[in-house]
């Protein structure tokens, strides 16, 4: 089969590899349709410590497909079922997941190598984040699964209440399903980023004011001036993963507001606090990772009654040859994510 193979940060190859075999407690899926992420874009400019920890490796983490072969011992899932999975599940028995944090798991098992014609389904996920795929939905739009949920996952971590200014640093596919969601829990939504374009997806999705970050403007002052009275956000989701929007983000919000830290920054840097503004005005800020098993529960609900409309979120299709051209027009913020077609796969 054809597959997207990674060797090394900036460099991606398609390559003729066998046809993966379904063992024990697994699915062999053929790939419908995938999707690029901005962590797949991050994982082609830099690398990924958590998700490829060897190479060459199979890319490509979001996807929706047709069951194709069954492992020894699964049940309930046979051949020429339409599914979706996420690219991850916890072991439900190291010390974070009994406390309940299962994003920060110390055995996740990942999924790689949806940037093909066939991929194989670890047991694992098979177990707790696979899902069949309702009539009428395309695999393209079921894919969104993996990225909705863990903007669920930051949503249900952060205290929204009906009424809050939610500010959206980052119009990426993230910032938008952040953008959505918060207004689903009836927050009025600022949405912050360079694209003009992006901003008007997010006023689609539901953000009532947007602010262009131009070169040399005071984004803070920008967002402070559409919060009542100036004060700031009641709440700042950052999801771009740039140190000094962090930063930013720590000062856009007001006393007593909560922060949530959720684009991945490269490794080794890092942010300076001002101690004083962290103290005195009483913020809460946190980190966000990944999802859970709720959480991708939560997304499948979400995209299965049409609550989260998945059209606005992919702006073309290009062919799995064509993957690494993708990659890059997705990191130049051409669009929001694009859909990854295999040989001979319509979009149903």
């Amino acid at each position: 089969m054809r597959a997207a193979m990674f060797y090394e940060p900036g460099d991606v190859r398609m390559e003729d590899v066998a046809v993966p075999e379904a063992g024990p407690g697994e699915l062999r899926v053929r790939i419908g349709a995938a999707l690029t992420c901005g962590t797949d874009v991050k994982t082609y400019k830099r690398g990924h410590p958590t998700l490829i920890k060897e190479t060459p490796s199979p890319f490509g983490h979001e996807f929706g497909g047709t069951v194709e072969a069954v492992g020894e011992g699964v049940e309930g899932w046979s051949p020429g079922m339409r599914v979706v999975a996420a690219n991850s599940a916890p072991c439900n028995q190291c010390y974070y997941c009994k406390v309940g944090d299962q994003s920060m798991c110390e055995n996740l098992s990942f999924l790689n190598g949806a940037f093909a014609e066939y991929i194989v389904i670890p047991p694992r996920i098979v177990e707790q984040n696979l899902y069949e795929i309702p009539a009428g939905m395309e695999f393209s739009r079921a894919a969104l699964l993996e990225p909705l949920a863990c903007a669920v996952h930051g949503i249900v971590r952060t205290p929204i209440a009906m009424g809050d200014t939610v500010a959206v640093v980052g119009a990426g596919q993230i910032g938008l399903m952040f953008v959505r969601l918060a207004t689903e829990r009836g927050a009025r939504v600022i949405c912050m980023d360079k694209s003009v374009d992006r901003l008007a997806v997010a006023r689609q999705l539901g953000a009532e004011e947007t602010v262009e970050a131009a070169e040399g403007m005071d984004t803070i002052a920008a967002v402070r001036e559409w919060t009542p009275e100036a004060r700031g956000a009641d709440v700042v989701i950052e999801a771009v993963g740039i140190p000094q929007l962090w930063e930013q983000s720590l000062q856009m919000v007001r006393k007593g507001g909560e922060v949530t830290l959720f684009g991945g920054a490269p490794s080794g840097t890092s942010i300076e606090v001002d101690t004083v503004l962290l103290h005195y005005s009483q913020l809460t800020v946190r980190g966000i990772f990944h999802h859970t098993p709720y959480t991708v529960q939560v997304a499948f609900d979400l995209l299965k009654s049409g609550r989260v409309d998945p059209e606005p979120f992919i702006s073309g299709v290009r062919s799995l040859e064509n993957v690494v051209e993708a990659l890059e027009q997705h990191g130049r913020q051409e669009g929001i994510k694009y859909e990854i077609r295999p040989p001979g796969e319509g979009s149903s």
